[in-house]
């Protein structure tokens, strides 16, 4: 069974709000060993930003995002490249919602 792929858009540890966001994800993820793979978005380096655009783009099309700057919000979380929080969620919310997807794809969705 292939991972979840968990997506923190993140600002770095200076922004509250993502390091919030990370501490929540960081005591989620142990409760899910072998099903979830996460990873900071970090938007201030290359790879991330580039990520931190393509995330943009599925959520307002390319031309929202280029010509009126709209972008995912920081922090937010995606999961398999869907966004499912776009502010600092509960432990129990972001378990619930990983749990959601886990039965989603049993279901072959």
């Amino acid at each position: 069974m292939k991972s979840l792929r968990l997506e923190l858009i993140y600002a770095g540890d200076h922004n509250l709000s993502c390091y919030y966001a990370a501490k929540v994800v960081e005591a989620v993820i142990p409760l899910f060993p072998h099903q979830v793979k996460w990873e900071k978005v970090y938007i201030l380096q290359k790879d991330g930003a580039r990520r931190f655009y393509e995330l943009s783009v599925s959520l307002y099309g390319e031309e929202d995002v280029r010509k009126l700057h709209c972008y995912a919000p920081i922090p937010s979380i995606f999961i398999n490249g869907e966004m499912v929080f776009d502010r600092i969620p509960s432990v129990e919310e972001l378990a619930q919602s990983i749990e959601d997807f886990i039965c989603r794809r049993g279901n072959g969705e």
